[in-house]
């Protein structure tokens, strides 16, 4: 990667708007007409975004890492918590939101913010746990096909689960995981390689982010799935840092399954519950194996008790147990509101909002900044990821004494997100000016 100073950006986004040039970039004037010209799906008002240590809100930029809260999950949650107190055991059957189908007032909006059918998503455990539940199912490997593409620098949980069932099926991690590299002196994926390595005819499995958590990079699920499909792969896709960010189709696009966390982007809360997809070719295939539980077993029988378990279609069918209802209502209040922004109203501010940042990077960075993620935005969600020369923790700390909140990756990396539903163009404004004032203090 070249370590010098950026770049102009090349972003097709960046040409075709009106964004301001030079010194008028850190003008927050101009950030503000921004705002009022691009408002469409931000909902700010709708969180309580974190308090800066002067008071008033943060410029907020790691909700890649955790989303802010939701001011509805509070109600939301408060009606779940008085069911309890007023109907006990009752409350599983009785209220206006029984706890017995809970799971179910997710799925539509789910289904709608990844570009799936409702009967194909779940809301339920974790994303490792799903992880390791969906691998069960679709890792399948035998003598001479055996092998795991993944991205290197792939989450390391990720990793984790892929390499522990290679080892469940005897084989060396070593020798089963496939980790497609950047090209020599690159820091991202050519999408070409990605595609062309999904084509190995040695693969049990594809699995891959659908967008990278450290570099931001986003990869066409389509081509890669049908790539891979052509040779009777399996696909699956961790959309942990691509629900929520980008305009997914898991349904068209075809993988086998996906799963992802929802306390990022989805402002789920701390450790909120996980989704997960399958592909509604699956819906009715009992015979692949998979971990079964009774909230898997069919709703009609399964209060009595039946000794043998007789699955749900879709992917409901890959629940094993009851969730809890507090961490659904807390995730109902967020996905009320991505219903009522819509996610390509979302991604297009989030298009505008992220190259403006990217020019606001460019202007401040000099030499001291370096964008690793790629400046295609048809490559890219919300987050850019950029080296810093110098000390990046004290970089970090800084920004956040002075009200910023970014992410560190030590050694150099800082992950930036200007989330469109809550971050605003004079936010992004204000964080050009913070860098800028480092950069002078420090050069």
């Amino acid at each position: 990667m070249t370590t010098g100073a950026p770049a102009e950006p090349v972003a097709p986004v960046a040409a075709a708007i009106d964004l301001p040039t030079g010194s008028d970039l850190l003008d927050r004037r101009a950030a503000q007409t921004l705002d009022a010209r691009h408002g469409a799906g931000c909902l700010r008002d709708a969180f309580h975004v974190p308090t800066a240590p002067q008071g008033g809100p943060t410029r907020y930029f790691a909700g890649h890492s955790l989303g802010p809260q939701p001011r509805e999950a509070r109600t939301y949650v408060a009606a779940a918590l008085d069911d309890w107190a007023t109907l006990g055991v009752e409350g599983h059957l009785e209220g206006e939101h029984p706890w017995l189908p809970y799971h179910e007032l997710l799925a539509p909006a789910t289904a709608r913010l990844v570009g799936a059918q409702p009967g194909e998503v779940v809301v339920m455990n974790t994303l490792t746990v799903n992880l390791h539940f969906l691998l069960v199912s679709f890792y399948r490997p035998r003598p001479g096909r055996f092998r795991i593409l993944l991205e290197a620098g792939a989450f390391p949980s990720d990793r984790y689960a892929l390499a522990s069932h290679a080892r469940l099926h005897g084989f060396d991690p070593a020798d089963a995981l496939v980790e497609l590299a950047p090209r020599p002196g690159e820091a991202t994926l050519h999408p070409a390689d990605l595609v062309a390595a999904a084509r190995r005819e040695d693969l049990a499995l594809v699995c891959l982010g659908n967008c990278n958590y450290l570099t931001g990079q986003a990869f066409s699920m389509a081509a890669i799935t049908a790539a891979a499909h052509a040779q009777g792969t399996p696909v699956g896709f961790d959309l942990a840092h691509g629900a929520g960010n980008l305009v997914c189709d898991l349904h068209g696009a075809g993988p086998d399954f996906a799963v992802w966390c929802n306390y990022k982007y989805l402002n789920a809360g701390p450790g909120g519950l996980g989704g997960a997809f399958v592909h509604e070719r699956w819906a009715n295939t009992f015979e692949l194996p998979r971990l079964q539980g009774w909230w898997g077993h069919d709703k009609a029988s399964r209060f009595a008790m039946p000794a043998d378990w007789r699955g749900l279609p879709g992917a409901e069918g890959w629940q094993v147990s009851n969730p809890p209802i507090l961490q659904l209502a807390a995730l109902r209040a967020s996905m009320a509101l991505f219903d009522r922004a819509g996610m390509p109203a979302l991604r297009a501010r989030g298009d505008v909002l992220t190259a403006y940042l990217e020019c606001v990077l460019d202007h401040v960075g000099g030499g001291w900044l370096a964008q690793v993620t790629p400046r295609d935005p048809t490559q890219r969600g919300s987050m850019l990821t950029v080296r810093v020369r110098g000390d990046t923790a004290a970089l970090a700390g800084w920004l956040r004494r002075q009200g910023a909140v970014v992410d560190l990756r030590p050694p150099d990396i800082v992950r930036v997100t200007p989330a469109p539903l809550y971050t605003t163009f004079d936010d992004v404004c204000q964080l050009g000016l913070l860098l800028a004032q480092w950069r002078d203090d420090h050069a």
